[in-house]
């Protein structure tokens, strides 16, 4: 099993390095673009995928990265009082398969532990709120909350009257900026933040921690890079006992890792992301690969592979393998 582990940790990487080598080029404008797209074989494809398309195309000539978009977009509309932005991706993935279900973790609960289905649905609400849009310290800066629920639910666990096996909640404050760095052609920014996330469990079942993160992103063009490290914040090394609170997983960074890495890449309507987390001195770590693609409107079809440890708060310690498919409401970029 660690071998297997460890090399899809290293094929995780080398897929983080082939994403990165995409780029594609265009001296259309949108409408020039559009005019041409739709006179194509791709006349029959809804106006607003064709438009996805072709700012893609365009966002390659002007050199503006998708990223930097986004952001712009997002301070654009931050006070509307219709819109709620997105913070990260935003799914349900009604149908998802793990070969390796945590029944150790549950084997406190009256007839969980051996009657849990590999089969459940997983879902992901992230949203963010701008505390501070105004520049700070530099153009472009600002600071703002977010907040990320993450639920894995027995849906189709009849036995067990389908509850929600799991729910981890992550409420962040964080501080962003451009950093006016060039590499390459491609812009750089930062996020510095402190954030909590937890299960909302208690005592046998409660798992929590806290951290202080930065997260260093470059972008060019339709793909963005990601590095974002951690710092756990001390929270003692007492366990927590079926009497007593305590530190609920003490042992958390030897499964988690102290980093991310993330790589984001759209072409075509389509986006490919992958991130990778790995302590080198456990050699424990995990990977998670993204596909989103066109459906309708807004609805975007999401698959999504996992492989290690922390796919969960109560799995930090538990290594499986799963496979998902839905729909995501948005896209990272």
């Amino acid at each position: 099993m660690l071998n297997h582990h460890n090399r899809v940790i290293k094929a995780s990487f080398i897929i983080l390095n082939l994403l990165a080598s995409f780029a594609i080029a265009s001296n259309e404008s949108v409408d020039d673009c559009l005019i041409e797209k739709a006179q194509s074989e791709n006349q029959r494809m809804p106006l607003s995928e064709l438009n996805s398309i072709c700012n893609e195309v365009v966002v390659q000539k002007i050199g503006q990265p998708a990223v930097e978009k986004r952001f712009n977009e997002e301070r654009r509309i931050a006070y509307h009082p219709f819109v709620l932005t997105p913070h990260n991706k935003n799914y349900i993935l009604p149908v998802t398969y793990t070969d390796n279900i945590n029944q150790v973790a549950y084997n406190n609960v009256s007839n969980w532990s051996q009657n849990l289905d590999d089969m459940e649905a997983k879902l992901q609400i992230s949203f963010k709120v701008p505390l501070l849009t105004e520049s700070l310290f530099n153009e472009g800066d600002g600071i703002a909350f977010g907040f990320t629920l993450q639920s894995w639910w027995q849906m189709y666990n009849q036995e067990l009257s389908r509850p929600f096996r799991e729910t981890n909640y992550n409420p962040e404050i964080f501080y962003f900026t451009p950093l006016g760095l060039e590499i390459g052609g491609g812009k750089t920014g930062v996020f510095v933040g402190i954030e909590h996330q937890s299960n909302g469990q208690s005592q046998l079942l409660s798992r929590s921690w806290n951290r202080i993160y930065a997260n260093f992103i470059f972008a060019k063009g339709n793909y963005a890079l990601s590095f974002r490290p951690w710092w756990k914040i001390p929270e003692g090394d007492k366990l927590t006992t079926a009497e007593e609170a305590g530190n609920d997983n003490p042992d958390i960074s030897d499964y988690m890792g102290h980093f991310e890495l993330m790589m984001v890449y759209k072409w075509m309507g389509y986006e490919f992301s992958a991130k990778g987390r790995e302590n080198f001195a456990t050699h424990n770590g995990a990977v998670e690969l993204g596909i989103t693609f066109p459906l309708s409107g807004k609805l975007r079809g999401y698959f999504q592979y996992f492989n290690g440890y922390g796919e969960s708060l109560i799995d930090y310690n538990h290594s499986q393998e799963r496979f998902g498919l839905g729909i995501a409401l948005n896209d990272y970029f």
